[in-house]
């Protein structure tokens, strides 16, 4: 299994950076291969701009996904964009690394998703979830969070976790195509004690052992809506 792992944390020492250093230990331990972004290393440029495309399909007004559609074709994407998307062809699982920044990710890997996830190739037309560009790849969040966990349950005062991640979790993952695993929160890092790390780490080996496993989130299939996206069962009924 290829592995790629798009780590989005700024500080090397990080409860992040070490997820995302046992990731790769435990991959490569059983063979896999694995590539990590760090994106903060790379300076990753995360602004979405007309400077992302050699070449216009429309040099007096940039719409973006559009000039993305053009830049995959003709292959002009700018070179950053382009080493990242092949990257993400080349893995059967994405791994986003990554602490959690007001209820989402940080800036830099937003403008990685921006950037990376074209028009054209990862969705586009009537391309997405099980139709999305990116099917048959596997996707998971690997997070650190400064709440604890009964603050983002049902009746807790930020509500369900995955209503927090649903912009990245259905928004993002799942409308590409990708198949979404249940993401690994590590619940008040900042605030515990070394102990409680080490044993958050090792529940992080055991979901990674547990990759193939894993029941995956589900999203709507497209086959249960019409060419104009209404639901068939709910539109055949006022017929």
């Amino acid at each position: 299994m290829n592995v790629l792992i798009v780590f989005a944390h700024n500080e090397s020492q990080s409860f992040n950076a070490s997820m995302k250093n046992l990731a790769v230990e435990e991959f490569q331990a059983r063979g896999h291969e694995v590539k990590v972004s760090d994106l903060y290393a790379m300076q990753w440029n995360p602004v979405a701009s007309r400077d992302d495309f050699g070449s216009r399909a429309n040099a007096d007004y940039l719409v973006y996904a559009l000039e993305q559609r053009h830049g995959y074709e003709k292959k002009t994407l700018a070179p950053d964009i382009q080493a990242e998307l092949e990257k993400l062809e080349w893995a059967d699982l994405v791994i986003f690394n990554f602490p959690v920044y007001w209820f989402s990710m940080p800036a830099i890997l937003k403008g990685w998703v921006d950037r990376v996830l074209i028009s054209g190739r990862c969705y586009g037309g009537m391309r997405f979830y099980d139709r999305g560009g990116l099917k048959g790849k596997k996707a998971m969040l690997a997070m650190t969070i400064g709440g604890q966990q009964h603050m983002l349950s049902g009746d807790g005062i930020h509500g369900e976790l995955e209503d927090m991640l649903r912009p990245i979790l259905r928004g993002t993952l799942g409308y590409t195509g990708m198949t979404v695993l249940p993401p690994f929160v590590a619940w008040h890092v900042p605030y515990i004690k070394p102990e409680q790390r080490a044993d958050m780490l090792e529940q992080y080996r055991q979901r990674l052992r547990q990759i193939d496993s894993l029941v995956p989130l589900r999203f709507p299939s497209m086959d249960d809506f019409d060419d104009m996206l209404r639901p068939k069962a709910a539109h055949s009924e006022t017929n």
